[in-house]
This record gives C-alpha cells, sequence and structure tokens, in this order.
C-alpha cells in the first residue's frame, strides 16, 4: 500500500512539475513572415510601425487601464500615437519587469518576450507611425 501511495506522489510531482514549466518560445508561433523579418539581409528597418505593430499591443494589454480618461489607478493614457511614443521607454522598462517585480506592466503578467522585442525594435527604428 505504501508503495502505490509513493507511486502516485511521485507521479502527480511529476505531472505538476510538467505543468508548470513554460517556455516563451513554446506559447509563440513562429511563422515564414516571422523568419523572413529575422533575416539580417532585410535591411535595418524590418517594418515594425506603430500602426500595424504596437497599437494592437496597447489595444490588447495597456488601454484597458490607461484608456482616455485612465482607469483603475493608471496614471496616464496610452490610447494615441504621441502617448505612447511619449512614454515609450517607461512602457518598454515596465514590460520587461519579471513577474513578481513591482510596477509589473500589464497587471495581469509579463508580456511574451517577442512582444517586448517587438517594441523594443520599434523603439530601435525611430518610433515610426506608419
Amino acid at each position: 500500500m505504501k508503495t502505490r501511495n509513493l507511486i502516485i506522489l511521485m507521479l502527480l510531482a511529476l505531472t505538476i512539475y510538467n505543468c508548470s514549466y513554460d517556455s516563451e518560445s513554446d506559447l509563440i508561433a513562429v511563422t515564414d513572415d516571422d523568419e523572413q523579418n529575422d533575416n539580417p539581409d532585410n535591411g535595418p528597418d524590418n517594418g515594425v510601425n506603430y500602426t500595424n505593430d504596437i497599437k494592437p499591443i496597447m489595444q490588447s494589454s495597456c488601454v484597458g487601464c490607461h484608456a482616455s480618461p485612465p482607469v483603475n489607478g493608471a496614471p496616464f493614457s496610452l490610447v494615441n500615437f504621441d502617448q505612447v511614443s511619449q512614454r515609450s521607454g517607461g512602457i518598454l522598462n515596465a514590460m520587461s519587469r519579471q513577474n513578481g517585480a513591482a510596477g509589473i506592466m500589464p497587471p495581469s503578467g509579463r508580456l511574451p518576450q517577442a512582444t517586448i522585442d517587438l517594441v523594443q525594435q520599434w523603439i530601435d527604428n525611430g518610433k515610426p507611425e506608419n
């Protein structure tokens, strides 16, 4: 009986361990377009811009609190290009914090590294709007 309980306990522990492991690379689907964008032959500007790439991130992850007017204690709005562009460094800093860190944004948890990298690339490319 003890052996059976030990085996069941070990299987349960192994299952919980395997379910708790996550890798951000497992969460992000890589398409042929993504692989082409990672190719250095495509030039320094891979076409990352506010309208097509950053605005959807802001809409899905930030505007819930950083609306106009801000809600849930958010100190500022992030609903248009000018607002996001002015605060881009702070936004990137807040997105990059580790889970459990003070001031992590969004409050639901750290965004995937690919999303953070896209925002960094937008900033590095001069924050183009279109």
